[in-house]
């Protein structure tokens, strides 16, 4: 099983590319069952998750195919299979987002509950209510969601009692094909949403409102196949700058979107970083400083996002002063503290909240990462450690992160693989 081998204590220089968003480019894959001619999809990250859910689409019987530049061609005209196993799905949360695509185009799914990251209880009750008020009839059997409707589905108003990303992509695919017109109110504003929709428009959807907590759809009975590039990874590129924070160094990252980074920036500038943006750049400046601590507290969209608690709290274990973390999304998502703790970080936990007091330096340990975002919160700990960390179990960041060590060395620090 793999590892990452990480000696700190190495400001961060230099410039490191974005790549394409994980949250957009696995919504955007599965509404691809939901046209019969192909698509091509560019800025695609070389991620497990997404051999995962080509693996899926292949299994159900759409053509594939990839070149060099990770351009995918996708082509779903010849769908033979609407059953997603357990075997794949098992690995992956996403993958229930083929669920509202089968069953608008092909009146019949079977998917298996989803399983990934180990970080809270995240129910498919949204998926399966607003599958059921679009006129299927769902049960669960077996461990799987099995869904059939007699013609197509049917557009109603829908009002999410939670807001979910997923459930609210899968809900825009099923009622795109839908007759009539589809409400969701309480909807996710998450960029990542808007990508899936602007992607499905610019095949003939007609979706507004995406980006507010209202959208509104009006079905269509055909979609035609097109061009399309995925969004820029907002966390990755998050991540990338709190480890230049951390480290107390200077990176620019490009090939993003500054806009869609706000919340993130805002509190970089509290812990004392110099910022500055560009269309499709931004560069951080630490001029050698150490960082201040800052409180956070997650919430979905435009606030700060729960995927970038870890990263901060690392940030806050060497950063100067305390600092409060709230976590209101997930409510078993600190599993990463008790490694933090080994590491020398002293960190007070009390239900959702972990008081943080930092210090200088944090010291190398063996890690084990025990989800996705956990791992990067790790991997950046031992960037500020002194001695040898070793961050083991990282196939869970190899979910989201696209070469990592790669990135991180041309930037100056000293990491690598190892079995």
């Amino acid at each position: 099983m793999d590892k990452l081998i990480i000696n700190g204590g190495i400001p961060l220089t230099g410039t490191v590319r974005i790549s394409g968003a994980k949250n957009a480019v696995l919504p955007i894959l599965a509404s691809s069952l939901l046209v019969d001619q192909p698509i091509t999809l560019s800025n695609i990250p070389h991620l497990n998750d997404v051999t995962t859910m080509i693996e899926l689409l292949g299994r159900m019987g759409a053509a594939v195919m990839m070149d060099e530049q990770m351009h995918v061609e996708v082509n779903c005209a010849h769908i033979t299979n609407r059953h997603a196993p357990y075997e794949l799905v098992k690995t992956m949360r996403a993958s229930i987002l083929v669920l509202g695509p089968l069953l608008s185009r092909f009146g019949k799914a079977e998917v298996s509950l989803p399983g990934g990251c180990a970080i809270g209880s995240r129910p498919v009750d949204v998926h399966i209510d607003g599958m059921r008020a679009l006129g299927a009839d769902i049960s669960v059997v077996n461990g799987f969601i099995k869904g059939s409707v007699s013609g197509r589905l049917r557009g109603c108003a829908l009002n999410l009692g939670k807001i979910t990303v997923t459930g609210t992509e899968n809900l825009i695919m099923a009622a795109t094909l839908a007759e009539g017109q589809t409400i969701i109110h309480n909807a996710a504003c998450e960029p990542e949403v808007v990508d899936v929709s602007n992607f499905l428009n610019r095949l003939g959807a007609k979706i507004v409102g995406a980006g507010t907590d209202t959208i509104v759809i009006e079905g269509v009975d055909h979609l035609s196949g097109g061009n399309y590039p995925i969004l820029p990874d907002r966390i990755e590129a998050g991540t990338y700058l709190i480890a230049a924070a951390m480290t107390r160094g200077c990176i620019t990252i490009k090939e993003v979107s500054p806009k869609i980074l706000g919340a993130v920036l805002q509190k970089l500038r509290e812990t004392g970083a110099h910022i500055k943006i560009g269309d499709d750049w931004v560069t951080l400046d630490m001029k050698g400083q150490r960082p201040r601590a800052v409180n956070v507290t997650t919430a979905p969209y435009p606030e700060f996002p729960t995927d970038m608690q870890a990263q901060f709290m690392a940030l806050n274990t060497v950063a100067e002063g305390e600092a409060v973390v709230t976590e209101t999304v997930f409510e078993n998502r600190f599993m990463h503290v008790h490694e933090l703790r080994r590491m020398g970080a002293d960190i007070k936990l009390s239900d959702n909240t972990a008081r943080v007091r930092g210090q200088a330096n944090l010291n190398g340990a063996t890690v084990m990462a025990t989800d996705l975002r956990a791992s990067a919160g790790l991997v950046l700990a031992g960037l500020m450690s002194k001695g040898t960390t070793v961050v083991d179990r990282i196939y869970h960041i190899d979910r989201g992160y696209e070469r990592i060590e790669e990135k991180l060395s041309q930037l100056g620090a000293k990491i690598r693989r190892s079995r």
